[in-house]
């Protein structure tokens, strides 16, 4: 659910045609204390950190919580932030511990113990959200305490907790606030991160203000923040010609994107590499009509990546042919290298031997006001739909309602986009294709997760790429998710604006507090 760049490709910086003189990088008196208004796209599904695991609520997460550990900018390994240090006890990679900094406070003035930090981990395991984050610490079998030590104990050799603890998974709550059973459901946060959260409408906004009493990984303090939201890119749009928001990121319509001018003096604008991916997935589950692995196989066949990238996303995004992005340690080409050409007569024949009514009828369900949800939907229905092999039936759903919808395995295919939690390939296998996977598309195999496993017990990624090469192959093959393009990242804002570049790098972090005036 959260985004790996491993580089900025391009950061165009457009300046007011005055000049910039050194005296102007530095914000003015009269706008320390002026808020910064950030329009998006993406939803807040949770303000519980137990019960959201996607894009919008994440976002919100990295700056009202703290977790043990943080990324910072660019980087690929995680450095302390709630915590003063943390490593692995021995060589086994099955017990993780941190030391917990001293004089960190939540909100309420009460000083964070160890013991909220077990019971952060501890309820998101038992709570099991259906759209929540516990699938991502299924290597955690128990967390205990000393005086200030943490330790986690694993089921099995894991590389990538560290990676993990350092996403939303790991928000620590104040056990006195939340809830160990359920979720919470106010809209208040009590978090110890680097703002606190002072008002929130859902749907429409949250307004955010420095926590002068934060202590971590961040450096000074940022500028007060109204983070709004928006139904689609169309509104966000109009938002940002109206000057209603200072930043407009995830996502402006593709077309506004593709003529973005890097000479219009009255804006910035930063494209960088993303390893966001979008994935159409589908219910493998007996009983549903995409069941038989060849009507999948089929489909693979009969997607046009490269129109869909060209048409619907004027090229703002590129084709994907695997599970594990371009610049990701282990990124193969395995959907290419099996299905080459489009070929409606390789579709016929497999469904021949499947021995299923033609057209094929099925349902398609995408989150309503995402991107170019419905564009996408309708450019897939058209070009499956154009070879009279399937029929399909596209609805749009609320974003809340969407998640419950292929959590509750009541789609037969759904196209989530999917943001990096961490810069680590592991982040595309158990969440998107192992057993029990967050995406619920029924899929199960038995040497896929014994592939996925396997790749966790490796300090050095690169000793990995041999598994996640067959990881790929074995998804190309049971087709329990198709890929279809990877996004690029881009952030628009005012000429008087600075920091729009390091808003989002590819950690899965978004640094709402390197935002500032000029």
């Amino acid at each position: 659910m959260r985004s790996v760049r491993m580089r900025i490709l391009a950061t165009l910086l457009v300046l007011a045609a005055v000049g910039v003189g050194g005296w102007q990088l530095l914000p003015s008196q009269q706008n320390e204390d002026r808020t910064i208004t950030v329009g998006t796209t993406d939803a807040v599904t949770s303000l519980d950190p137990a019960g959201a695991y996607d894009a919008g609520s994440w976002a919100l997460f990295n700056n009202v919580f703290q977790s043990l550990l943080t990324f910072e900018p660019g980087g690929a390994a995680p450095v302390p932030d709630a915590a003063e240090s943390c490593g692995f006890a021995g060589s086994d990679l099955t017990t993780y511990q941190c030391q917990l900094r001293e004089g960190l406070t939540f909100p309420s003035g009460r000083s964070m113990t160890v013991e909220d930090v077990k019971y952060s981990f501890d309820r998101v395991k038992r709570i099991k959200s259906d759209v929540g984050p516990s699938s991502l610490l299924d290597t955690l079998a128990s967390v205990s305490t000393g005086r200030r030590t943490v330790i986690f104990h694993l089921t099995s050799p894991d590389a990538t907790f560290p990676l993990k603890v350092a996403t939303g998974a790991g928000a620590i709550v104040d056990r006195e606030k939340y809830p160990a059973d359920a979720l919470r459901t106010d809209n208040a946060v009590d978090g110890s991160g680097p703002y606190t959260l002072t008002a929130y409408t859902k749907g429409k906004s949250a307004t955010l203000a420095p926590n002068t009493a934060y202590k971590g990984a961040v450096g000074g303090n940022g500028r007060p923040v109204e983070l709004r939201y928006y139904a689609d890119g169309n509104a966000l749009d109009r938002a940002w010609k109206a000057k209603q928001v200072d930043v407009a990121t995830r996502t402006l319509p593709p077309a506004v994107l593709a003529g973005l001018n890097a000479a219009d003096p009255d804006q910035r604008v930063s494209e960088a590499d993303s390893s966001e991916i979008r994935n159409l997935y589908f219910n493998t589950r007996k009983g549903s009509p995409l069941h038989d692995v060849r009507v999948r196989q089929a489909m693979a066949w009969l997607i046009d990546r490269e129109k869909l990238a060209a048409t619907v996303y004027k090229g703002t995004v590129d084709p994907l042919y695997s599970l594990i992005p371009t610049g990701i340690t282990g990124h193969t080409t395995s959907f290419f290298d099996t299905y080459p050409q489009l070929s409606k007569a390789k579709a016929r024949a497999l469904l021949t031997q499947a021995g299923v009514s033609l057209p094929v009828r099925f349902t398609y369900g995408y989150g309503a006001g995402r991107g170019s949800g419905a564009e996408e939907a309708a450019e897939i229905k058209q070009q499956l739909e154009s070879t009279g092999l399937f029929k399909v039936t596209v609805k749009g759903y609320e974003w809340t309602d969407f998640q419950k919808r292929w959590a509750g395995g009541k789609l037969d295919a759904y196209a989530v986009g999917w943001v990096a939690d961490f810069p680590d390939p592991d982040t595309y296998g158990g969440p998107l294709v192992g057993t029990g996977a967050t995406m619920n598309t029924g899929y199960s195999d038995k040497a896929v997760d014994e592939l996925i496993t396997a790749s966790q017990q490796y300090a050095d990624r690169s000793e990995a790429v041999k598994d996640f090469g067959s990881l790929q192959r074995a998804v190309a093959r049971d087709v329990p998710v198709i890929p279809l393009w990877q996004a690029k990242e881009y952030v628009v804002s005012g000429e008087q604006i600075g920091g729009g570049q390091y808003l989002s790098d590819g950690t899965g972090v978004f640094r709402l507090w390197r935002l500032s005036w000029i």
